[in-house]
C-alpha cells in the first residue's frame, strides 16, 4: 500500500537522530524562557514546510524570513554556550577523550549541587517561630545570573547566623529574595518575576507569588517562610509541594537537587 514511498534505512536513521537531538535539546532547555523561543521557531518551521508543500509562495516567503530571524534570536539567547563550545573545539586536545567529555559538562542537564539543606531548613524553622518572612531560591541547572544582577551580590557560605541576619526584620537585606548556588548565598535583595496565575489563592502574598513566578520560568526551587503565619512552604515548577513533616520536606528537596 505504501509502495510509492521511497523509504530506506538511512531515512530511518535520519529520523532517529533528529528525534534524539530534539529530545536532548528539550531536556537541556526545559524550565527556561528559551524553551518558548525554540517551540515557537519549531512551529513556524512546520508551518513553513506545509506552505512550501502546498506551493503557497507568499506565505512561505514570509515564514522563511521569520525563521532567519529566529536563528539570530537563538544565537543571542545561547551566545555563552556557543562561545564555550567553540573555545572547547579550538583549544581541546581530542586525543584525550576524557578531557573532551569533561569539557562538555556545561551541556549536561543533570543536577549536581552540594547545598546544605539541613542548615537551610533549620534556619527557616527558627524564622518560622518568630514569624519572620523569608524567600530562598535554590538554583539547579538554570543559571540565575539575570536575577542576581537585580540584587546585592555576595559570596557567603551557608550558615544559620547569616541566613537569620539576612531576613531579620530590621536588616537592609531582608527585602526581596536570597539566591543559593551550591552551598553559597550568591545574592540578596533579589527582585523576582511575580506570577500572574489566577490559580493562586488570595491568602498568599507577593512573596509566594514571586516564588511561583521564578519556578515557572526556571527549574529553581523555593523555600518560603510566611510572615503572617510562620508556615514554611516549598515551591517547584510553579506549584506548592505538600509535605507532612520537616524530615519529609528535607528528603523531597534533597531528591529534587539530585535529579
Amino acid at each position: 500500500m505504501l509502495d510509492f514511498l521511497d523509504f530506506s534505512f538511512l531515512d530511518v536513521l535520519d529520523i532517529i537522530l533528529v528525534a534524539v537531538l530534539l529530545f536532548y535539546t528539550y531536556k537541556l532547555l526545559k524550565g527556561t524562557v528559551a524553551i518558548n523561543i525554540v517551540i515557537g521557531i519549531a512551529l513556524i518551521f512546520l508551518i513553513w514546510k506545509a506552505t512550501q508543500a502546498l506551493h503557497m509562495e507568499m506565505l512561505s516567503g514570509i515564514l522563511g524570513y521569520l525563521l532567519s530571524g529566529g536563528v539570530i534570536a537563538l544565537i543571542i539567547v545561547f551566545q555563552q554556550e556557543i562561545r564555550k563550545f567553540l573555545l572547547m573545539i579550538g583549544t581541546n586536545n581530542f586525543t584525550n577523550k576524557r578531557g573532551f567529555l569533561n569539557q562538555l559538562k556545561f551541556l549536561h542537564s543533570e543536577i549536581n549541587t552540594d547545598t546544605d539543606i539541613d542548615t537551610l531548613l533549620s534556619s527557616c524553622n527558627s524564622l518560622s517561630k518568630t514569624k519572620t518572612g523569608a524567600l530562598i531560591v535554590i538554583e539547579r541547572t538554570n543559571k540565575l545570573d539575570f536575577l542576581v544582577n537585580t540584587g546585592d551580590q555576595m559570596n557567603a557560605l551557608i550558615n544559620d547566623a547569616i541566613i537569620q541576619s539576612i531576613f531579620y526584620k530590621n536588616s537592609p537585606l531582608h527585602d526581596g529574595a536570597t539566591i543559593v548556588r551550591d552551598n553559597y548565598i550568591i545574592a540578596t535583595r533579589v527582585i523576582l518575576p511575580v506570577s500572574e496565575s489566577t490559580r493562586i489563592p488570595s491568602r498568599f502574598g507577593l512573596r509566594h507569588r514571586a516564588a511561583i513566578g521564578v519556578t515557572e520560568k526556571t527549574d529553581a526551587v523555593c523555600i518560603i517562610v510566611s510572615e503572617e503565619t510562620g508556615e514554611i512552604s516549598y515551591v517547584k515548577d510553579g506549584n506548592f509541594v505538600f509535605y507532612k513533616t520537616k524530615e519529609e520536606l528535607s528528603e523531597i528537596i534533597q531528591k529534587d537537587l539530585s535529579n
